[in-house]
């Protein structure tokens, strides 16, 4: 015991033991600078000297661009664009995948294989009925009121209103002799009519191309979209003169009757009315002689 406490003394001493660093000028032996110091002195200065290096260069590293220059490290600027091309890249994929489904869509219309499904009108009108009997029909004094004064309106009213809504006229895409009429039973959603080659194939009406490109089974096709779910459909065509996105006015020439694909046997427009996702006979709305 009485050799460790010794030895802790020795330590102690040489710890606190006090040195003088003197400068001397080495002409003149002038003493310039002289500091007091010890061991222990040392060892705590060098110490905090060392954990403010690291720290002070620890901050430069995370907080300036310095850290740029140290490898191993990426630029801020790398970062920043390599973030912004990944958003972009997600808009660019959903924007894409939108387009694929829609472009199935169309080639589903293409190849005929939406099926028409019917409904029983009755089935649908059965929950509106109502019994005649159960409705009190007598005019209430309100609605009595509000006829004298919309008559006495219309009687001085300078101007006659059509209220009846503009019914939808379909013009004829092109005349010819009908050689293939529409059968839902065989997937025939379509009328083919026959017609001279090149004979101009004219929009039924108002509307956006939304498909005009060359397939397989029915060479050029173009797909117009109008207004009130409308799609109407001319393939078979001999060339097409409207590009996808285009708008056409109802007459317009948008292509020409044709031979080209796989599925033809001479000149004729194959054509197809949808509406709202189901195919219509297009001799309910055109008149082709």
């Amino acid at each position: 015991m009485a050799k460790k406490r010794k030895k802790r003394k020795e330590i102690k001493r040489k710890l606190l033991h006090k040195y003088r660093l003197v400068i001397l000028n080495e002409s003149t032996f002038e003493e310039k600078i002289s500091f007091k110091l010890s061991r222990l002195n040392v060892f705590v200065t060098g110490s905090l000297c060392i954990i403010g290096l690291i720290g002070l260069t620890t901050l430069l590293i995370a907080f300036t661009p310095l850290r740029e220059y140290i490898p191993g490290y990426s630029s801020t600027k790398l970062k920043r664009e390599a973030t912004e091309l990944t958003y972009k890249t997600d808009s660019l994929v959903r924007a894409l995948n939108y387009t694929n489904k829609y472009l199935d869509n169309i080639r589903m219309v293409l190849k005929g294989d939406i099926e028409n499904t019917e409904f029983n009108r009755d089935s649908l009108y059965e929950k509106f009925k109502l019994d005649p009997a159960s409705v009190d029909l007598t005019p209430i004094r309100e609605d009595s009121l509000l006829r004298v004064e919309v008559a006495l309106e219309d009687k001085y009213n300078l101007f006659d209103t059509n209220s009846q809504s503009e019914n939808l006229v379909l013009f004829t895409p092109v005349s010819g002799t009908i050689s293939q009429g529409f059968n839902s039973e065989e997937r025939h959603y379509a009328v083919d009519i026959v017609a001279k080659r090149d004979t101009p194939v004219k929009a039924v009406a108002d509307g956006i191309v939304v498909f005009s490109e060359w397939t397989a089974e029915t060479g050029y096709v173009i797909i117009l979209e109008h207004d009130r779910g409308l799609l109407s459909v001319y393939k078979h065509n001999g060339s097409l003169s409207k590009t996808q996105g285009e708008l056409v006015r109802s007459g317009e020439v948008i292509a020409s009757i044709g031979n080209t694909g796989e599925l033809t046997t001479g000149p004729h427009l194959h054509f197809e009315i949808w509406n709202n996702g189901a195919p219509v006979n297009p001799q309910d709305f055109i008149d082709f002689n």
